[in-house]
């Protein structure tokens, strides 16, 4: 009978036909009482030992959701913390869970930057200076070395506006240029804003889509969400923020390290205190030495040199190391065992902790991968009955004083596995929104209305009143069409036979109408013989394969990367062609890499 419960607890209850894991919140464990105990009383050092694995990450669920103090976990590097990131995805409301990245694309390449990983730190300094929700945070070495804006700043930062406001388009617009927003024609990213006629699309980094704000005279008439790839509008909204970049070097602001945002009553874990000082100092000497810039970098990056005095009042808890003093815990784990792509062994080593009475969780990255276990154990005939979970971890580990095993099915069959962090924004750009910029005046385009047209450009016009922005469109006899830039999805570039030019016909002539009747009637044909042939098809016998074997099963799982959706789908397809007694007629179509083999 084991008395002391360890911190790692994890309580899955399971519905009915329901594969998702339900984590509890009240975990009774006197190690956990122990470390918060700990905690309450502002015990600056904290040490644990022998943690493995996302045995990590669910410690760290542990002690969030039992505490009321904001967590900050640093890392040893981007890819660690982005995968113990997406292990508490799921665990953790997505309000209170947010990775903080490097702004830069590169490690130790202070040059290019990251427009996606900007959004997420704004995200997170403006919550941090406003939201009151406790929170756990997850980033690196890298991402702490920049310096932020200071709090006073911040306010300077955004512009509050709700409809009925009255301010005029010119003052409007000035005062998004010293937000140090660009104007371009079209907003694709956080920090494009553009003008047509009385409408502003402007894509804060507050938002992940851009807002549409309607202007009428000098009232603000009207504030709408909208989507990049379409240009349709979604939501109406009362009243936004529009916030700039916070994270623009280029701008004199006072800045300082993100420890100084933090609480006092706040946790830093860490793997080892040391080790991120000299991280973050070997970053600053690195900088330091490659850099030409007249500017000072001291304003801008964080050496770590006063990195003990910066957290003395926080509890620092750092993993897999044991101290001097304050409270040292050793956790009875183990890594989870390598199977080496062998079934048997891993049948073998279920059963051996069955018979020790240990329970056991194989959590999956897919419902495909939960059935692939399910046939496997069901043309085994194993007498046991392993919960299967749909969530990826990271790593899977042996929790030997909670009797528990936690195995991921990537670790077992030896599988890729990629870490995937929200990227905050869409940045799909609409296929027409290029073409549109590509086009020249004279090109011939097509309007699903009207026909094909010759493009005169973008112009303004008065609309009820209104400037607003369009495209104009000549047609035969000299016929003139504006199109809004908001239908520039019926627009696109005409692509004729061997280069031929298109006829243009007048506009409301029903020459239009007649050739789309024609294509229709020619279209019902080529659907007719397509019918016919798939019907004499369907008479015919083929020869039919049999379900998936054990084997098949096991080739599947090892495969070393993860099938994508349309993956998926297409040997789905396939296997259900060959199941079937007739005859198979399907084309894999792809480019060269895409995985059609």
């Amino acid at each position: 009978m084991i008395k002391s419960i360890t911190i790692l607890m994890i309580f899955v209850r399971m519905k009915k036909g329901d594969n998702s894991p339900h984590f509890t919140k009240k975990i009774k464990s006197l190690n956990l009482q122990k470390l918060q105990t700990s905690i309450d009383n502002s015990e600056t050092n904290i040490f644990l030992k022998g943690l493995h694995g996302s045995s990590k990450s669910f410690l760290i669920n542990s002690l969030f959701t039992n505490s009321n103090k904001n967590i900050y976990w640093v890392l040893e590097n981007k890819e660690s913390a982005g995968y113990h990131f997406n292990d508490l995805e799921g665990l953790i409301d997505e309000k209170q869970l947010y990775f903080f990245p490097s702004s830069y694309n590169r490690e130790n390449d202070f040059k290019k930057t990251n427009s996606q990983s900007i959004f997420l730190r704004t995200e997170l300094i403006r919550n941090l200076s406003s939201n009151t929700l406790k929170k756990l945070i997850v980033t690196y070495p890298e991402a702490i070395f920049e310096k932020i804006i200071i709090k006073k700043d911040i306010k300077k930062r955004f512009l509050k506006i709700k409809t009925g406001d009255l301010i005029s388009l010119e003052s409007f617009n000035e005062k998004l240029f010293d937000l140090e927003f660009n104007r371009e024609d079209f907003v694709v990213e956080p920090g494009d804003f553009s003008v047509r006629g009385g409408i502003v699309d402007v894509f804060s980094f507050s938002n992940n889509k851009p807002f549409r704000i309607e202007f009428f005279g000098d009232e603000i008439e009207s504030i709408r969400t909208f989507d990049i790839e379409n240009q349709i509008s979604n939501d109406t909204l009362k009243s936004i923020e529009i916030l700039g970049d916070l994270e623009n070097k280029e701008i004199d602001y006072e800045r300082e390290n993100i420890f100084k945002f933090i609480e006092d009553n706040s946790i830093i874990v860490t793997e080892n205190i040391d080790l991120l000082k000299d991280s973050l100092s070997n970053s600053f000497e690195k900088v330091t030495s490659n850099s030409n810039d007249k500017i000072n970098l001291d304003k801008l990056f964080y050496s770590g040199e006063l990195l003990n005095q910066d957290i003395s009042k926080l509890s620092v808890i750092e993993l897999n190391k044991i101290g001097n003093n304050t409270i040292n815990t050793q956790f009875n784990i183990s890594p989870q065992p390598a199977f080496n792509k062998k079934f048997k062994l891993l049948i073998e080593n279920i059963s051996e902790y069955y018979n020790k009475e240990y329970s056991v969780k194989i959590f999956c990255s897919s419902k495909t991968q939960i059935k692939r276990f399910k046939d496997i154990f069901e043309l085994n005939k194993i007498d046991f009955d392993p919960i299967l979970i749909e969530k990826a971890i990271y790593k899977g580990f042996v929790d030997h004083d909670q009797k528990e095993v936690c195995y991921s099915d990537h670790e077992i069959f030896e599988r890729y596995h990629k870490f995937k962090i929200k990227s905050g924004f869409e940045t799909k750009k609409r296929v027409n929104l290029n073409e549109l910029k590509q086009l020249e005046i004279g090109d011939y385009v097509t309007h699903i209305d009207h026909g094909v047209g010759v493009f005169g450009g973008l112009k303004k016009i008065d609309v009820n009143g209104k400037i607003q922005e369009a495209i104009k469109l000549t047609y035969g006899e000299r016929d003139t069409l504006y199109v809004s830039i908001h239908l520039i999805h019926k627009v696109c570039k005409y692509n004729g036979k061997d280069g031929t030019k298109p006829k243009i016909y007048k506009l409301g002539s029903g020459a239009w109408k007649k050739v789309k009747l024609k294509a229709k009637k020619r279209v019902k044909e080529v659907a007719f013989n397509l019918i016919e042939a798939y019907a004499k098809r369907k008479l015919k016998k083929g020869f039919q394969y049999g379900i998936d074997s054990s084997m098949q099963h096991e080739l599947e799982a090892s495969f070393i990367y993860e099938d994508t959706p349309d993956q998926i789908k297409s040997t789905i397809d396939i296997k259900k062609d060959m199941e079937s007694l007739q005859p198979m007629d399907r084309l894999i179509c792809g480019d060269v890499g895409f995985g059609k083999t």
